[in-house]
């Protein structure tokens, strides 16, 4: 099966940590993100894997080198969502192929996913939940999407409609690119809209019961942290090993006398903790330096 991650955003709402890594490459437990991502993928059976860059596309090429199966697609302009995948589009086969967003961190079952697309057979289907924050996308109760970025002002309940969240997550099948414009900004959703606005089928694949963070804001990234090292009962994606205690220090960290940890705290490779530092609900990037006697609470440090 293959797969693709949406990976070439600029993750403005990270700045400043932003500019010293693309956001599908920020760490989460001492492991770029989008490494956790192509675990998950491959671990659900997905064995070709399409990743698309381009601001700091450096580090990507660094990172993914020698990964059995991926293909990096380098985009020189900003594509969005959609244009990014219209240009993958030659690289697809006919079959389905899943798409995911490179910032999300999720436990959904992607191979459940993928076979429920098929089953429907709808040209997409949109990965769907209760997630009041990002609730935006009108289902009926047959499971069909019948709004896209819309409130309750929109939908009918009197028809058993309700919101949802889009996850991130979608399946396609990769005829339907065909239509899209080439080598320009576009934005997916915009394309799913023309599919709705024509009656074209698109369906709503229901999930619950799993656990999901997106890590668009440095609020959600620590948060992601915090649940990831305190909450024991967490499901959590094939293939993520769960540290055994809500302090994760990487194998050669070096920690100075009367350094204190509190609450929780993920700390990259190579860091150097000076004496007596204080680090509360805060994740350190690999390389950083913390001074002796630094406090540092819920903070994100980058080296």
């Amino acid at each position: 099966m293959e797969a693709m991650i949406l990976a070439a955003g600029l993750g403005t709402r990270l700045r400043p940590f932003s500019e010293r890594r693309p956001k599908p490459l920020f760490p989460v437990v001492g492991k770029p993100l989008v490494l956790h991502i192509l675990k998950q993928l491959r671990s659900h059976g997905f064995s070709s894997v399409i990743i698309n860059s381009h601001y700091l596309s450096e580090q990507f090429s660094s990172l993914l080198a020698g990964e059995k199966g991926v293909h990096l697609q380098v985009e020189r302009d900003i594509l969005g969502t959609g244009g990014g995948m219209r240009l993958a589009a030659s690289r697809m086969g006919k079959r389905p192929i899943l798409v995911v967003n490179g910032d999300i961190f999720h436990s959904i079952d992607l191979a459940d996913v993928y076979q429920k697309h098929i089953d429907s057979g709808a040209p997409v289907s949109l990965v769907v939940h209760n997630s009041p924050r990002f609730n935006n996308l009108g289902i009926s109760p047959t499971g069909r999407i019948t709004g896209l970025r819309v409130d309750e002002r929109h939908i009918l309940p009197e028809k058993g409609d309700r919101l949802l969240g889009f996850s991130g997550i979608h399946v396609i099948n990769p005829d339907i690119l065909k239509g899209m414009p080439t080598d320009c900004f576009y934005d997916i959703i915009d394309l799913y809209g023309e599919l709705l606005a024509g009656n074209t089928f698109i369906n709503g694949i229901e999930v619950s019961g799993h656990f999901w963070s997106d890590t668009g804001t440095p609020e959600d990234y620590l948060d992601l942290h915090r649940a990831l090292l305190t909450e024991k009962s967490l499901p959590l994606p094939a293939g993520f090993l769960r540290p055994g205690e809500a302090i994760y220090l990487s194998a050669d960290v070096e920690v100075g006398p009367g350094v204190e940890f509190h609450g929780w705290a993920s700390v990259g490779s190579g860091v150097r903790i000076g004496r007596g530092a204080k680090i509360s609900r805060s994740v350190v990037w690999g390389g950083a330096v913390i001074n002796g006697d630094e406090i540092l609470e819920d903070e994100i440090i980058t080296g």
